[in-house]
């Protein structure tokens, strides 16, 4: 029988703690593994160590690498594909970041645990804000372009659209299809711009679709 003392219901308090700080931030922007979420992922790293620790005396290197083996298969639930994007990936290392840190304060580190719960909000909310200041000057779209005929002078025609916002685009693919042309399309440029070329290629009167990411 597994026999836990004081210090492991310390060690359980600080996991808890950790793992709401950075669960509220992300309960505050609306991800998928929120508050509730990262507490649990970070307690039962914590629990899972605490155990290996009582059972085997020794290393608790097993344990320590199921956990990482069973939250990759979390971190994989929440990554998914939308549209040409794929979503999920921050979430999903967030997930990863606080087993590792409920492992941590299972090691009776609390000093690295609690800093490291600062970096991860650091990188959560100051470098997203980072992120967005990039976007502003260099922000890239991928369009997938259906257009109305097997035409190559549709290409030139949004070639020449792309040219004059002043943007820098790359055909990675294209084909003909039932007499229809269907192409990958990917601008790169200052948000604003790209945004403008949106909304002018969506009048276009030989595209007949769009799919954005």
């Amino acid at each position: 029988m597994v026999d836990f003392q004081t210090e492991d219901l310390v060690r359980v308090g600080i996991s808890v703690l950790c793992g709401s700080i950075i669960g509220l931030e992300r309960e505050y922007k609306n991800k998928a593994a929120g508050f509730r979420t990262l507490i649990l992922i970070c307690l039962g790293s914590t629990i899972f160590t605490i155990v290996s620790q009582k059972a085997t005396g020794e290393s608790d290197d097993r344990i320590a690498a199921n956990i990482i083996t069973g939250i990759g298969f979390i971190g994989a639930g929440v990554i998914f594909k939308d549209g040409l994007a794929v979503r999920g990936l921050t979430t999903a290392a967030v997930i990863w970041v606080v087993a590792a840190l409920g492992m941590v304060i299972g090691m009776f580190d609390f000093s690295l645990s609690l800093a490291l719960t600062i970096v991860v909000l650091l990188v959560l909310s100051v470098l997203s804000k980072v992120e967005q200041w990039i976007d502003v000057y260099h922000y890239e779209k991928t369009f997938k372009i259906t257009f109305a005929t097997d035409s190559l002078s549709n290409l030139r025609d949004l070639e020449r659209l792309v040219e004059s916002k002043g943007l820098k685009s790359k055909c990675s693919q294209f084909n003909k299809h039932h007499g229809k042309l269907h192409t990958l399309l990917q601008v790169s440029g200052p948000r604003k711009k790209v945004q403008a070329f949106s909304l002018e290629m969506v009048e276009m009167a030989s595209v007949e679709d769009i799919l954005m990411s």
